[in-house]
Formats: C-alpha cells, sequence, structure tokens
C-alpha cells in the first residue's frame, strides 16, 4: 500500500523554517553589473515609496557621491547619523549599527553591501551589519554589484583584470527574499559616465579606458543576468518544493579537494558555481598527506583561508589524514556517495609526476563510477600572494648533520672492524643506518643517509678503492639495490611515524574530550562545570579561560557574568565583557582572531544548544600576536558544545529538582487541607451538637446526660488542643525553630507522666509497662519525649483491639536505651514500615481516616533531634512494635549524700 502521506519531520522543519524566517527581517537586494547603473537610486526610490504607505524608513548609510539626483531622493527621509571612527590620525564616517539597533526602524537603506568597515566597529563587513539588522527584525534594503559575489571574483578578475578584494558570500545573495536587477546598457551607462554623472570627470576617463571598456559591460552585465536568473530559478525550486507532494531527491554530491596551492581559492569558486548550477550539496576536502606536515605556515594560513572561503560559500568542509592522496580521497566519496570530484589541474614539474606519480592519474584509474573533474589553476591578473624563502629553522640543519654523523660511524665500524667485514655485511650495516635515521631523524635525513651511504660505500669499500670507478659492473645493480632498499626503508617508516604521529594527536584529542566530559558528566552543579572548564581547557589550548553565564537564565538577553580561572594572569576587562556579551546575545563567535570585535585579546565562543544560547567560552591565547588557528577554532566550539550540554543537563536537573519540591509540596498542602479539614470538623461537630443539646433543653435533662454531654465537649476540645498542637511542632519542626533543652532525667517518671496524662483517654484500657529498675539516667528534653510517648501510646489505642493490652517497655542496649510501644492491632502492611513516618500519611490498612497523620511525624522529628532513631516493624504473633533508641552518652550528675537526705 502506497502511503502518500507527507513526512512529519520535514512538515515540521518547514514550520519551523517558515517561523524563523517570520522573525527575521526581510533583505531585498538592489543587484547591478557596475557601479553607476542605478542601484543606489533604485533603493531610495522604493524607500520613499514605503515612507509615502506610511512605514517607518531610515537611511542608514548611502555612498556620498556627488549625484544630485539622487541627493534629492535622500531629502525627506529620516537619516541616521554616521559613526566617526578615528583610523591612523584620519577621521573615518561609516554605517552606525548601534544606532540602528537602537532606533529600530522598519526599513533601514544601506549602501554598498561589500563594503569593509573602519578598524574597531564591530564587525569586519557591512553584510555582517546587514546581517545584525536582519536577525533583529528589521527589514533592509542594500545595493550590490555583480563583481562582488565571492563566488565569480575570480571570473571577474579574468573578464577585466582587476581582483576585487571586497567580496561578499554567495549565502547572503541566496538568502535574500528578493532580488532586483538594475540594469543598463552598456552604451548608456559609458555616456553616463562621459557626462559626469557617476564619478568626476578625471576618473571617469580613466574608468572608461580600464573597468569600463564595452566589452568588459557586455560580459558583466551577461553575468548579472545569469546569476539572477538562477536566483528566479532557485526560488521556483523552493516553491516547488513547498507546494508539491512530491519531489524527486538530489543525486548529485560534489567532492572539492583542496590543498595550500594559491589556486586553492579559484578551485572552490569555481566549485560553487558548479554546484549552484546543479543545485547540489557540495563538499570541500583537505587531505593531511606527510608532505602537507611539512607545508610553511603561510601555506597553513593560505589553507585555512580557503576553507573558511568555502564555508562562506556554503560548502560543508572536512580534513582528513593519511598516506596516500588518492586513496583517502575516494575512500572519503565512497563514504558520503559523491557523484563528482573536483581537482586543480597539477602544477609540479613533468620529472617530479615521473618519480612520485600523478594524483590525477590515480584517481582517474581508481575513482569508477565517479565523474572526475580537473579544472586549470591558471594565473590571474592579480598574482597570487606567494611565500617568501623562509630560512632554515637550525633544527632541521642539526637532523641532517645527524645524518652524515651516522653514516661516519658505520663507515668507521667498517673500518675498525676485525676481521674485516664482507661487503653483504657491510651494506647491512649502512642500511641499519638509515633505519636509524628514519626513526629518529625523519624522511629527508634518512634519504640522505641512503644516498650518502651508498656513495661512500662504493668510494671506500668497492675496488677500486677511494674512487667512484667501478671495476666490475655487477656492483652497480648491489648499489641500485641498496639504494632502493634504503629509499623503501625510509619511506615506510615515514608512513609509520605519520600514521603514529596522527594517532597521538587523535589521542591526545580524545583523551583530553574523554577528561572533560567524565568531569561533566559527574557534575551536579554549574559550579562543578565552572570548575571543570577552568581547569582542563587552558590545558589543551594553553591561555586564560573564563566561562560567561547569565545572571538570570530565565531572561533571553540577560547581563553575562564572566567568572576567570584563577590561575589567570590578568582579568577580564569591561571590553571582553562587551564582546562576551555580544557573543551571548546573537550566538555566533566573536573576538580575537574572528570577523566579529577582533580588537578583543579573547575569543568567546557561546555555548549553543538545540533550543538558545546558555553562555559564553572565553580563550585568551598566551601568545597575542598569533591569531588561533582555524583547528583551535574548531576544538575549542567542539568543548562549548559539550560544555553548553552539560550546562543544559544540570540545569534540567535543578529544574527537575524544583519541579519535585513543588508537586510535594502540593501534595503536602492538599494533604494538610484535607486532613485538617477532616479532623477539625469531626470535633466541632460534636462539641456544636453537645452544646447545643445543653443550651436547648437544660432544664429536660438529667444531671447524668449533661455531665456526659459535658465530658463529650471536653474530650473533643482536647482533641482539637491536640491537633493544633501537633500542627504548631510540626511547623516549628519544618522550621528548625524546635529547641532541645537536654537534662538528666529517670525515664520511669516520664513515663509515669505520660500515663497519668492519658488516663481519660484510655477508658479502662491495660498498658502494661516493663522499665528495669537498673535504667539508667537519660539526657531527654522531658515535655518533648512525653509528646512522642502520647503520641505512640495514642497511636496503638487507635489501632489496637479495646480488649488487648498495650506494652510499653524500655532497656539499655549498650549506650542507647531502647524504648518499645507495643500493640496487637492490624500490625503494618509491607513498605509502610517507613512511610508511616511521612506527613500526612495513612496506612490504607487502617480502613478509614483516623487522624491528621502528623503524631508519628513528630515523633520522628523529635527523637532525631535528640540524636535517636525512630522505626517500627511487626510483632510476632500479630500487631505492630514501635522502637526508638535516646543516646545515653556522658555522664550522668552524682548525687552526694547530703542531696539525697534533702
Amino acid at each position: 500500500m502506497n502511503d502518500d502521506r507527507p513526512d512529519p519531520d520535514a512538515l515540521l522543519a518547514r514550520v519551523q523554517a517558515e517561523e524563523a524566517r517570520e522573525a527575521r527581517g526581510k533583505l531585498k537586494i538592489f543587484f547591478g553589473m557596475a557601479p553607476g547603473v542605478g542601484k543606489t537610486y533604485a533603493m531610495l526610490e522604493a524607500g520613499r515609496k514605503l515612507a509615502k504607505e506610511g512605514a517607518d524608513v531610515v537611511v542608514g548609510y548611502v555612498e556620498p557621491h556627488v549625484r544630485p539626483e539622487t541627493q534629492a531622493l535622500v531629502m525627506g527621509l529620516d537619516i541616521l547619523p554616521r559613526r566617526e571612527v578615528d583610523y591612523r590620525g584620519a577621521k573615518l564616517l561609516d554605517f552606525d549599527l548601534d544606532a540602528a539597533l537602537a532606533r529600530h526602524p522598519q526599513v533601514v537603506l544601506v549602501d554598498e553591501l561589500a563594503h569593509t568597515n573602519a578598524p574597531g566597529l564591530t564587525h569586519a563587513k557591512r553584510w555582517q551589519d546587514v546581517e545584525e539588522l536582519l536577525a533583529a527584525g528589521i527589514d533592509v534594503f542594500t545595493t550590490l554589484n555583480v563583481q562582488h559575489l565571492e563566488s565569480l571574483n575570480d571570473v571577474v578578475a579574468q573578464i577585466t583584470g582587476t581582483v576585487q578584494r571586497e567580496t561578499v558570500p554567495d549565502s547572503i545573495f541566496e538568502a535574500a527574499d528578493e532580488i532586483e536587477l538594475v540594469d543598463l546598457a552598456p552604451d548608456d551607462l559609458i555616456e553616463r559616465l562621459r557626462e559626469g554623472k557617476v564619478y568626476v570627470p578625471q576618473l571617469a576617463e580613466r574608468a572608461i579606458d580600464n573597468f569600463f571598456r564595452k566589452g568588459n559591460l557586455i560580459a558583466l552585465r551577461e553575468l548579472a543576468l545569469r546569476r539572477s536568473a538562477e536566483r528566479v530559478g532557485a526560488q521556483m525550486e523552493e516553491f516547488l518544493e513547498a507546494n508539491v507532494a512530491q519531489r524527486s531527491p538530489a543525486t548529485e554530491r560534489l567532492l572539492v579537494c583542496v590543498g595550500p596551492s594559491p589556486h586553492s581559492a579559484r578551485l572552490v569558486r569555481a566549485a560553487k558555481r558548479m554546484a549552484t548550477s546543479l543545485r547540489a550539496p557540495w563538499i570541500v576536502l583537505h587531505v593531511e598527506t606527510p608532505a602537507a606536515r611539512r607545508t610553511s605556515a603561510d601555506d597553513q594560513e593560505r589553507l585555512a583561508e580557503t576553507l573558511q572561503l568555502a564555508e562562506e560559500l556554503g560548502a560543508e568542509t572536512a580534513t582528513v589524514a593519511g598516506t596516500s592522496f588518492a586513496d583517502e580521497v575516494l575512500h572519503y566519496a565512497r563514504s558520503r556517495n559523491v557523484s563528482k570530484i573536483v581537482i586543480g589541474k597539477p602544477q609540479q614539474p613533468r620529472w617530479r609526476e615521473w618519480l612520485r606519480g600523478s594524483y590525477v592519474n590515480e584517481l582517474a584509474r581508481k575513482c569508477g563510477d565517479i565523474d572526475l573533474y580537473v579544472i586549470t589553476g591558471e594565473e590571474t591578473a592579480a598574482p597570487s600572494r606567494r611565500s617568501a624563502p623562509a630560512a632554515i629553522p637550525a633544527a632541521v640543519l642539526w637532523r641532517y648533520a645527524l645524518a652524515i654523523f651516522v653514516v661516519a660511524v658505520c663507515t668507521a665500524i667498517g673500518f675498525l672492524a676485525v676481521p674485516p667485514m664482507q661487503l653483504a655485511s657491510l651494506i647491512m650495516l649502512y642500511l641499519v643506518g638509515v633505519v636509524v635515521c628514519s626513526i629518529w631523524l625523519g624522511h629527508g635525513p634518512s634519504i640522505l643517509a641512503s644516498v650518502l651511504g651508498v656513495a661512500i660505500f662504493d668510494f671506500c669499500f668497492v675496488p677500486p678503492y677511494y674512487t667512484f670507478a667501478v671495476a666490475n659492473t655487477e656492483y652497480l645493480f648491489t648499489f641500485a639495490v641498496m639504494l632502493a632498499t634504503g629509499l623503501v626503508i625510509s619511506n615506510l617508516t615515514a608512513r609509520v611515524r605519520f600514521q603514529a604521529e596522527s594517532a597521538r594527536q587523535r589521542e591526545r584529542r580524545t583523551a583530553a574530550l574523554y577528561a572533560v566530559n567524565r568531569e561533566l558528566v559527574n557534575a551536579t552543579t554549574v559550579t562543578d562545570l565552572v570548575a571543570a572548564a577552568q581547569r582542563h581547557v587552558p590545558e589543551a589550548f594553553g591561555g586564560d579561560v573564563c566561562l560567561g553565564l547569565p545572571v538570570d537564565p530565565t531572561q533571553p538577553r540577560s547581563k553575562i557574568q564572566l567568572l576567570a580561572s584563577a590561575s589567570a594572569a590578568e582579568p577580564f576587562d569591561e571590553h571582553n565583557q562587551a564582546v562576551a556579551q555580544w557573543a551571548y546575545e546573537h550566538g555566533q563567535i566573536a573576538g580575537f582572531g574572528t570577523d566579529t570585535l577582533p580588537s578583543a585579546n579573547a575569543v568567546f565562543v557561546p555555548l549553543k544548544t538545540a533550543q538558545t544560547c546558555l553562555g559564553v567560552l572565553g580563550l585568551r591565547p598566551v601568545e597575542r600576536q598569533r591569531l588561533p588557528t582555524r583547528e583551535q577554532l574548531r576544538m575549542l566550539s567542539a568543548w562549548a558544545t559539550q560544555l553548553a550540554l552539560a550546562v543544559e543537563r544540570v540545569r534540567a536537573t535543578e529544574e527537575a529538582r524544583r519541579s519535585l519540591v513543588q508537586v510535594e509540596a502540593e501534595r503536602l498542602r492538599n494533604a494538610l487541607l484535607s486532613a485538617v479539614s477532616h479532623d477539625l470538623r469531626t470535633p466541632l461537630a460534636a462539641i456544636t451538637g453537645a452544646s447545643s443539646t445543653l443550651a436547648e433543653g437544660r432544664e429536660q435533662l438529667d444531671a447524668g446526660t449533661r455531665q456526659e454531654l459535658a465530658e463529650s465537649i471536653y474530650d473533643e476540645a482536647e482533641r482539637l488542643n491536640r491537633l493544633v498542637a501537633n500542627l504548631l511542632d510540626m511547623t516549628r519542626l519544618a522550621a528548625g525553630a524546635l529547641t532541645v533543652h537536654k537534662a538528666w532525667q529517670p525515664l520511669e517518671e516520664v513515663v509515669g507522666t505520660v500515663l497519668q496524662r492519658l488516663d481519660r483517654r484510655m477508658q479502662g484500657r491495660t498498658v502494661v509497662a516493663r522499665l528495669p529498675a537498673d535504667l539508667p539516667l537519660v539526657p531527654i528534653d522531658e515535655l518533648l519525649i512525653q509528646q512522642v510517648l502520647v503520641n505512640l501510646l495514642e497511636n496503638a489505642l487507635k489501632f489496637s483491639p479495646p480488649d488487648e493490652p498495650i506494652d510499653l517497655t524500655a532497656a539499655a542496649r549498650g549506650s542507647d536505651v531502647v524504648v518499645e510501644v507495643a500493640d496487637r492491632g492490624r500490625g503494618l502492611m509491607p513498605g509502610d514500615e517507613q512511610r508511616i513516618f511521612e506527613q500526612f500519611y495513612q496506612s490504607e490498612k487502617a480502613g478509614r481516616r483516623t487522624g491528621s497523620g502528623l503524631g508519628l511525624t513528630i515523633c520522628r522529628g523529635i527523637v532525631e533531634l535528640h540524636g535517636g532513631r525512630i522505626w517500627a516493624e511487626n510483632r510476632p504473633g500479630g500487631g505492630a512494635v514501635f522502637r526508638f533508641t535516646i543516646p545515653a552518652s556522658g555522664s550522668p550528675p552524682v548525687v552526694t549524700a547530703a542531696e539525697a537526705v534533702i
């Protein structure tokens, strides 16, 4: 049976996406092929139209071009004052994001989306300002030229010969709610330039001869039209997915392989364009081989920038380690169901391909049904940044020197060996030296040892001696085998070293995460989590760490309190506090080494969960001049995720505990109301009935009846008095206000007083008291222990037959005195031995309510205040027995003969 019902998870995701889209502001981009086509004019015209319709429209920033028609459109609209920024002695005017957020209009007009902000502002790029405005629910109108789209950067550079430094991620363009193409014929744009409507005349002539050549404008116009058409096609695809029940899933997935090459950015942009045209997801992969480990700092920085560019363009990025580039790429591609692999054209010389092989050929042979695309890496008009020749570190030179020393030692052993060594043994000796160099010195020194060993072996030990000439050509084969064996050993050892190093790095990361996770799992309070983070994060990353948590977690924009570790070299200042607050409120990484508030000396990562942001994790690196690497930021984000889950778990536990307390309090309140209402109503009804009978029929009643009614009133009043006394005692116990005044007392007197108090209520019932004559004095509060015995005896009277006696015994056991009250009633139900001491608990075996359920609870509280314990159990032969202990520690006072006589 076909089930054509829509997937509920997909529906839920769609509803959530719609809700998130409704909460955000709307972005409209006025898109053009080049400056001067009228984007700013069209934006201002649209803003004026909305303002006439009653919308709250504000001009956030408009480029101050000398264009009268544009300036005329600004007149009459509210204009935000620009923000002054001091930079190298000059005052720069820029868009004031904070003022726009505070003003919170309905629509903000912000010109030049690709603009780079002045240093010191919240964000490095204006498109990031626009993102924050949209997140705040403010609609934005903005302008953008086609040459500023990141994925078209290299294409535009080939067309115009100019590399655009200011770019906008394609994800911003693709997420826009509306794209309005502002088009103008190239001839008309050139005419506008000549008339001085775009630039001043001197600049206009130069622009016409360079960027604004007619051929360039035609090509840029084609790019703008094509990109707009792709955006319309994507919107149509989204509409069909939202409104058509059955859609065929995407079958294409791209994998792009990048490295530290200057051409990797071009490769990423080309793959983005391909993925857009195919409407397919794409992945950017870097394979870390042993050779990649030896790259320079500039190459590593370039690789990090390439991976960041890929993420900005909407790709998923991944890094894997392995010794074979082709094998790792194909393994990853098949694990992710990749249909197309995109690689760059090799830039290495032909002879190096002969020696090391070509990864392109290897991928082509092994890829099977996966398509392989090789994209050329031509130079663009602007030369790529190249790494300056770096000085060879002294440690590397020492390793090569040690390799030469190892070969020299092997040679010396060959000369000094007695008897002289055979050539085969000498070859083994040199191979041992190669192994030693491979293990301890690395790949390069071991290759040097292999080549040098063959050369010295020929020079010193193969006739004719002390010359490289060879008398017997068979030795050439020996040399070749010896050299090949040394190189193989060197390569194999290098692979093992690389795999071992990769395993150690993974083990260190895993061990660090395991250690912190173990502590986070065992943490029961937020204080424990803070201590764990402050202990483990500095060990893993170095530097000072702090944890920022909201003062009031129930408020969405509560102030962050930074809790720094005790080992911090200096406190986190107010500037860091502001950066942490921004990261918490926006749920984005900010601070040192990022594009948001980079002037801070610490980086702050939000503690985000699926529902909300719980705080921030801050790290101030030890080396303030060195930016955190991409791998460090990724690891820090992973730690922040684990910490966020732990904070969420602790808060959920605390919330569950509070809820449990509230439920228990509600249960006790209901039980109290039920018990008190019943136990008050019963004696009040009896008192009301007896007193009304006495009042209305006093003359008709004989003396015996009046006495009986008066006694009934007295008994019920006593019952009410006991209930109120129990409630007061329970309140004092719960509040900790019940004070024990101990004094050494004989237990016999306490029991006698209790029996006298209960004489009327026992009504002829038998209580058998067995107290030994040698029972020691006990340190007790006499009135409180009397209350315990009264409650226990009353409980026994209620639940035992009238003809059965009640036993009260006491005995010394060790340092305690144990008191027992036993009856022959129904006994206790299984599991009630402890529950009967809970507030308002009524045993089901009682059959009906016979009290408020506070008496035994009060007994337990008083006994525990004396340092003893109380328990109940069923009595052999039927009934129940209640026992409590009174510690008799200390020495009772000594009574002298004179005091005894007195």
